[in-house]
This record gives C-alpha cells, structure tokens and sequence, in this order.
C-alpha cells in the first residue's frame, strides 16, 4: 500500500513566477522517485491562520517575497522549527527563516529585512549583485543535509533575488544551532539547516527549478523523505 503524505506549501501564488511553475511538478517527481501519494495544499498567506499545521506531514515556505501576510509566515516557519516539523525554504523563505532564528532564538528583536523593515539589524540585506534569473555554483558542507541529499559537494543552481544574508552577521547567526552549510564560491551565505531539527533546510537557491528539465530537485527528494518518516 502506497504511503500518503500531506504537505503545505505556504506562500502567495503567482502564475507568473518561474519557482512558482517549478514547485507542482518539483513535488510530483520527488513523490513518484520515492513512491509515495503526495497530496500539496498550497496555502495564500493571509488564509495561514484557517489551517492546523498539526494536519500536514511537512512545510514548505515557497519563494514570493515580501508576502501578503509577512507575520503569518513568520509565525509558521517559528512552529515548524519549534514543532520539529519537516520545514524547507527556498528564497523568500530562506529569507524569513534566517530572520525568524535571530529574533526568536539569539534574541535580536531588531532583525529585520531591507526589503521590508526601514530600521533595525538588517540580516537580510540587498546582495552586491542582483541574482534576479541568474545562476551559479553553491558549495556544501560535508556531511550536511543539504551535501546528503544532493550527494555531491557543489551544485549549480538558480535564483530570482535581490536579497540575502548580511556578510555583516553571518558569522553571529551561526553561533547556536543554526548552522551555514551551503556558500557560493564568494563564500557569501546560500544555505543554512538546524542541527536540533529532524529536517529544517532553507536556501537562497531554488533548487526545485530542476523540475522545469524533468529533474528531480534533491532537497524535495529529501523534504518529502523527511515528511514520510
């Protein structure tokens, strides 16, 4: 009997947005390489508050940043870290994720976004160069999730962004549990995952662009992996 998983994709859909065209058929490659009946709900942010995460098997905060409810989606990405609910996020919810862990867990309660916070501790800040439909080689740690799931220590990837972790502060995020485990070959910040977590991995990159040439995108593989478990 075919094992069912339910997950939630949390974001603002817009039909326009290459990441947005890539997550259904990332989802659907992944489940059929790993047999599973994958049921997707995704979620618009201002409806967050109408669903239970409890009745999903994992998380995933989609790109589409700033989002129409930016508190709801910090909110979630908070309860699936606390919750230890499989959680991946890619761009934006890289994004928020990263701003999430240094308000909530080392206490920056002035971490904020440039995109969106006109004060405060920047974590997230406008990258030296845009990275809007661009792509590049990314580096992985050895023996991080996000190494694991790929299988291999680099990868070329791509983006939609123009924001990304503040080099000012990389360094002071990675200090507790959080860990950086994916860099670009500059050395700035392209991925980072929890060590206290069964699977909280959040990139820069939007691997599951890989859909769109009928590849499966490792760290969906992985994701839904984690979800089943």
């Amino acid at each position: 009997m075919t094992q069912s998983v339910r997950v939630a994709l949390v974001g603002d859909y817009r039909a326009n947005a290459v990441a947005h065209q890539a997550i259904p058929p990332a989802v659907q490659l992944a489940a059929k390489s790993l047999s599973l009946d994958v049921t997707a709900d995704w979620i618009a942010t201002p409806d967050i508050n109408q669903h239970h995460w409890n009745d999903y098997d994992a998380i995933w905060v989609v790109p589409g940043s700033p989002y129409l409810n930016d508190e709801g989606v910090f909110a979630t990405i908070r309860w699936a870290r606390e919750n230890h609910k499989p959680f991946l996020g890619s761009c934006g919810g890289f994004q928020y994720a990263v701003v999430e862990y240094a308000r909530n867990v080392l206490g920056w309660e002035d971490a904020g976004h440039a995109e969106t916070d006109e004060g405060g501790r920047w974590v997230i800040a406008p990258l030296a160069c845009s990275l809007v439909e661009q792509r590049g080689t990314v580096t992985f740690e050895p023996g991080s999730k996000i190494a694991q799931a790929y299988g291999a220590l680099e990868s070329n990837e791509g983006y939609h962004c123009n924001f990304g972790v503040n080099p000012e502060f990389s360094a002071a995020l990675a200090t507790n549990n959080l860990r950086i485990t994916s860099w670009d070959l500059d050395r700035d910040v392209r991925g980072v995952e929890l060590t206290d977590h069964p699977f909280f991995v959040a990139t820069l990159f939007q691997s599951e662009r890989a859909a769109l040439q009928n590849r499966l995108s490792p760290l969906v593989v992985a994701w839904l992996q984690a979800a089943a478990k």
